[in-house]
């Protein structure tokens, strides 16, 4: 789709410059670019506390066909720094719609930016890997040099610590779906609505507890076991919640950790962590189970991992572990296990939606284990 006069531009610090139109509220908006091939769920990726701080380019050239519903939302705002799309859909047609995808945008203050080549922009990240970028629209629209200068001046996504800004302010309960089998602490990182809707079906009371919370607060609940949620930002800026989950290590109480969780609990291992080129993010992502070969579909939203490879073994101060899962396509960790204390992670999400289900088994892993078999 031709642009007849550029009305809005995605600029990359860089210096190189997409022009389109105008998609969303008009302004400015700064943060870390990114691509998401996901086909579907773009609520789902709009919603998602782990693209806090980013800009997210879909690669699907049509976005917002189904419009905005009221269900399924992962958390309680948009939580994306901008957007940007190819082709936004021009009537959202869905039973379920309750709105338009861009009067969302609107009233969320979401700036975001249509009718842009995504597939040379892409590229041009696979290429160049992942940077800091701005959206500009309405009177934020000015010359390229000023607007390169405006983006250079945002802070970089490597050594951010943002888990705090998406983390529940007060603690709450999920209470658990028909008879309460056990009751869980969630370090809540970022976490999504869906997560704890599939922890709540297995009979799991969730103790949903803000990203700063201390071990004595884990303790105070009396659980049957730790949960690490996904979330943003760098891993190696999380000191208080590596110690934590250390602490909880020590006392071997069960622990799940997903996405932003696996990467806290390498480090808690003793693991190192480090940025991907352009990270996984995605509903179609291959993983390998190191111990039988099953391969799995994922959902993924990461721009780091945790060093290591394909089934190592390595010795940790709480015991061995283990490299459980890997990427296929790039050899990126994507689970470990503890074979002497009682955790486990996974790099991707397994209660993803809309997404895969190939790994939703893990939710019942995690009760087998809180349940004292191994």
């Amino acid at each position: 789709m031709s642009v007849s006069a550029p009305r809005a531009a995605l600029v990359l610090e860089n210096g190189k410059l997409f022009w389109g139109r105008e998609f969303g509220a008009l302004g400015r908006s700064l943060g870390e670019v990114v691509f998401q091939t996901g086909m579907t769920g773009y609520q789902e990726t709009l919603t998602d506390p782990s693209y806090h701080g980013q800009i997210v380019v879909q690669t699907s050239p049509q976005i917002g066909n189904t419009g905005w519903n009221d269900e399924d939302s992962e958390s309680g705002r948009i939580q994306v720094a901008g957007y940007v799309v190819r082709d936004p859909s021009r009537t959202a047609s869905n039973w379920r719609s309750r709105r338009e995808l861009s009067d969302e945008l609107v009233q969320q203050g979401v700036v975001g930016i249509a009718e842009v080549d995504t597939r040379s922009l892409t590229r041009h990240i696979r290429e160049s890997g992942v940077m800091r970028a701005g959206v500009f629209s309405g009177d934020a629209l000015t010359d390229p040099d000023a607007m390169t200068e405006q983006v250079l001046t945002a802070p970089p996504m490597a050594g951010a610590n943002l888990a705090a800004r998406v983390s529940t302010a007060q603690p709450y309960v999920r209470p658990a779906v028909g008879t309460r089998r056990f009751r869980v602490a969630a370090l809540d990182l970022g976490v999504k609505a869906n997560t704890l809707r599939m922890l709540a079906d297995r009979g799991i009371e969730t103790h949903v507890l803000p990203a700063s919370s201390s071990l004595d607060q884990i303790l105070e609940t009396e659980p049957d076991g730790v949960f690490l949620s996904n979330g943003p930002g760098d891993p190696s800026a999380m000191t208080e919640a590596v110690a934590l989950t250390r602490a909880v290590l020590e006392r071997r109480i069960p622990l799940f950790g997903i996405c932003f969780g696996n990467q806290i609990l390498g480090r808690a291992l003793g693991r190192e962590t480090y940025k991907l080129r352009y990270g996984h993010r995605g509903i179609n992502i291959p993983v390998i189970d190191s111990v039988d070969g099953r391969v799995s579909i994922t959902s993924q939203n990461h721009g780091f991992a945790v060093e290591g490879e394909a089934g190592e073994r390595f010795d940790t101060p709480f015991g061995r572990a283990l490299v459980s899962h890997h990427c296929p396509n790039d050899g990126a960790v994507e689970g470990l296990r503890c074979l002497d204390v009682p955790a486990f992670s996974v790099q991707y999400h397994p209660e993803a939606a809309a997404g895969p289900h190939d790994a939703a088994a893990l939710f019942d892993e995690f009760t087998t284990l809180m349940s004292g078999d191994r």
